[in-house]
């Protein structure tokens, strides 16, 4: 029996990292495999530093799909693998790569997750963390400043051109495709405590997970 995968999306800065921490806590002492989408964004390196800024992250052809496809198979299949690792700063993938251990569950998390076929049909449990989008854009400002060195009217130009649109054409859509959507503004215990009951007892999981 392969190894249950959860989908964890959710808009930019929706609480998805927030969600996986609290079910990694809630599994402390079991492996866990755990794939961020961010770290397969295409490598930009051969683009001027301009077009790489301009350029449409949360498209999913922003991402190397295939690759995280073929890395979610190997590790439900008990495989390791060497997970990409990407520069937010320069819009580049670095050299070396991060080794991932198979585990007892796979976490793929990322904005596009759900939204994404290839990624989607491997999973066992679909789940979708939803939040306001003023919420979401104040985190996201908050998080690009400080984290990722970004400009301030670069992150509020971003926002409009491309993350706003793209979410309400690719992101909030892939929302259908849930088991269980949880809100990160409110109480979400209770949710979370079903995907954990779901992870400990995996008959409950159905035929995905076979």
């Amino acid at each position: 029996m392969a190894r249950p995968v959860i989908g964890i999306a959710g808009g930019s800065a929706s609480g998805k990292t927030t969600v996986t921490r609290k079910i990694l806590e809630a599994l402390r002492g079991q492996p866990i495999a755990l794939l961020d989408q961010d770290a397969y964004y295409r490598d930009l390196g051969h683009l001027p530093i301009e077009d790489r800024r301009a350029f449409n992250f949360d498209h999913p052809d922003a991402f190397d799909n295939a690759l995280m496809a073929e890395h979610i198979g190997q590790l439900a299949a008990g495989l390791p693998v060497e997970k990409p690792v990407y520069s937010f700063q320069q819009y580049t993938r670095l050299p070396g790569t991060v080794p991932v251990s198979p585990g007892d569950v796979i976490i793929v998390e990322g904005i596009l997750v759900l939204a994404v076929p290839e990624l989607r049909e491997r999973m066992s449990i679909r789940i979708f963390v939803e939040a306001d989008d003023d919420i979401r854009f104040i985190r996201r400002l908050e998080r690009d400043v400080r984290e990722r060195g970004r400009d301030l009217q670069a992150v509020i130009a971003q926002y409009l051109g491309t993350v706003r649109p793209m979410h309400h054409t690719f992101v909030e859509p892939s929302k259908r495709y849930a088991d269980v959507i949880i809100p990160s503004a409110g109480p979400n215990d209770a949710a979370i405590g079903m995907v954990i009951s779901a992870l400990r007892n995996p008959s409950w999981l159905g035929p995905r997970a076979l």
